[in-house]
């Protein structure tokens, strides 16, 4: 066996290996792969809560509630009663705010109304000092009650 050290037999010039050597790139992603398997579980691991169930019960409308509407045009409604204004809704409201206990505001809007008819009667709650505002809805068609 022996070795050449002069120039080589086909042209004095050396091959070169122009492919990627992927064994380190393999070696590295196993390690962070190895990493990532060890630290989620610690990562999700939580402290054990009861969290509260969802409970929703229909509450029975008290006669001294007041329900107040708005329609799909932004009519507003006291009872059945159509009010001409936002400012006659807050002097109304005011009436009622000062009464020993307080009674709630329970708003039925229209499931086209805009948002904006809607929120000038919170807004005309807040002004006449009426503390608790609750929104009427339906339940969703097929839903049983629990």
């Amino acid at each position: 066996m022996a070795m050449q050290v002069g120039p080589a037999e086909n042209g004095g010039e050396e091959q070169l290996n122009s492919s990627i050597n992927t064994t380190p790139l393999v070696d590295v992603m196993l390690v962070l792969l190895i990493i990532f398997l060890i630290t989620i579980p610690v990562v999700t691991q939580s402290i054990k809560l009861e969290l509260p169930k969802e409970r929703n019960i229909p509450l029975q409308t008290k006669p001294e509630n007041i329900v107040i509407a708005v329609n799909r045009d932004g009519e507003i409604f006291w009872g059945i009663e159509r009010l001409p204004d936002i400012e006659a809704l807050v002097n109304r409201l005011k009436t009622e705010s000062v009464k020993e206990p307080q009674p709630e505001v329970h708003i039925r809007g229209d499931g086209e109304v805009r948002y904006e008819s809607v929120g000038r009667v919170v807004v005309a709650c807040q002004r006449a000092g009426i503390f608790k505002v609750g929104f009427i809805t339906e339940p969703p068609a097929g839903v049983a009650p629990r």
